[in-house]
């Protein structure tokens, strides 16, 4: 039986589920593959910290080096994350002949092209399925099994954390801060939740896979981001009363040889996939021309969801299955030419519209010449009685409408006299499968 020789760099949360694995699975996984892979080396700073699993001493170092020089060890992991130190750490394992094994998006996101040129020169390879949507193998089925199709669409709950917050303030009404606490308090939000919150996570994730799925070079930049840091659980509950979900969504199109991706709290319909991923869950629907929508849900995160993807691409880099995916497909080779994107003022979609104004005669036909005077359609209103008159909720959701219209009318619409307060704007998703009836873009 084939034997191959694995190293771990970062042994933290995930270094530690992957280590878990390989030692206590390693017959399971030999009578699977018909291939032996055996932990040779455990590397991280720390090595006093205690772990709950238990590793043979020799197996720890704090040297990379002796990785490096071990001819025995063919596929470093590289769970140390970040971009920098981390990038450091595998382009010198590329350049030692290993191949690696990662889940930083971060790393990839950003060099990402920088990382892909190092492995080609060292004739190496970099796997990645745990950098996306961790114990969902999304990667695996964009690059493989959707092959035989353009792919016109990618849209998901990208991250957990965010998703969490979501779910509990549609299901208790609390605000934000109270739901990031309870998020906090389950683990499911570092002390700072800014990553995640912000949208910076999913904008990673997304420009990795967008890149794979739409064969083209994705800036970071190019993906324009909105956070949930501001969503106000009234939002939540007319959005509701719509029959809407709130969800940040992470959301690519190609259309007319253009791209737009965003990332961005989004109504979803109630009885969409999308929809029902609760609680920590991430999910994934991808759009092919010739196969139609896929959805791929399961743990976004977590040390052994991680631990399962990153062992799967293990497998893969020892069975050589790796190193000729990364020779051949066309994004991983360097073939693809930089994205043509579409800016965010072009794209169009529906909107949620929530303003607090003066209750009065006239109000709601003052916001509607000013939508109409740029092209914007109502499609509903939806106002109750306050007990304050002079600060009263009114909702609107709108036809298809483009956004650089939206965001001008939404500033004239501030100023009226009769507007109080800070107006909302959400992006609205249609249709049966969140996501049919938005326009292309």
């Amino acid at each position: 039986m084939k034997t191959v020789g694995v190293a771990v760099v970062g042994f933290g949360t995930v270094g530690t589920g992957v280590v878990q694995l390989l030692l206590e699975d390693g017959d399971r996984l030999a009578h699977a593959t018909g291939c032996r892979l055996v932990l040779r080396h455990v590397c991280d700073v720390d090595l006093e910290r205690p772990r709950d699993v238990e590793v043979p001493k020799n197996l720890l170092t704090d040297d990379l080096e002796r990785i490096l020089s071990d001819d025995g060890t063919q596929i470093a992991v590289e769970t140390v994350g970040g971009t920098g130190a981390a990038v450091d750490i595998m382009k010198r394992l590329l350049a030692a002949g290993k191949d690696v094994v990662t889940a930083n998006k971060a790393a990839l996101a950003e060099r990402g092209r920088e990382l892909f040129e190092a492995a080609r020169r060292a004739g190496r390879s970099i796997s990645f399925e745990a950098s996306c949507a961790a114990g969902i193998p999304v990667i695996r089925a964009i690059r493989d099994g959707l092959i035989a199709n353009r792919i016109t669409s990618l849209m998901g709950i990208l991250n957990g954390t965010s998703n969490f917050v979501l779910t509990e303030m549609s299901a208790t009404g609390e605000g934000y801060a109270e739901a990031l606490t309870q998020a906090q308090a389950k683990g499911y939000a570092e002390p700072d939740p800014t990553l995640d919150v912000s949208g910076e996570d999913a904008r990673h994730k997304l420009a990795i896979l967008a890149g794979l799925a739409f064969g083209a070079e994705v800036r970071i930049e190019d993906v324009y981001v909105e956070g949930i840091e501001g969503i106000d659980s009234s939002d939540i509950l007319y959005g509701k009363q719509l029959g809407y979900v709130l969800k940040l969504l992470a959301i690519g199109r190609c259309a007319d040889g253009a791209l737009s991706l965003r990332v961005h709290p989004t109504f979803v319909p109630a009885g969409s996939a999308l929809a029902t991923v609760g609680g920590a869950n991430n999910a994934v629907l991808v759009t092919g021309d010739a196969v139609g929508d896929t959805f791929y849900v399961g743990p976004g995160a977590g040390r052994m969801p991680t631990a399962s993807s990153i062992v799967a691409d293990i497998v893969d880099a020892a069975l050589g299955r790796a190193r000729t995916t990364f020779e051949h497909v066309a994004w991983l080779a360097g073939r693809c030419e930089a994205a043509t994107m579409r800016p965010i003022q072009d794209v169009q979609t529906r909107y949620y519209l929530r303003f607090d104004v003066v209750d009065r005669p006239g109000v709601l036909a003052d916001i509607a010449g000013v939508l109409g005077e740029h092209a914007i359609s109502i499609a509903s209103v939806l106002q109750h009685e306050s007990p304050n008159p002079e600060s009263v909720p009114l909702v609107i959701s709108t036809h298809l409408a483009r956004e650089g219209n939206v965001a001008a009318a939404m500033e004239e619409i501030q100023h009226l006299p009769t507007v109080t307060g800070r107006s909302v704007r959400i992006r609205m998703l249609e249709g049966p499968e969140a996501g049919e009836g938005e326009a292309v873009g």
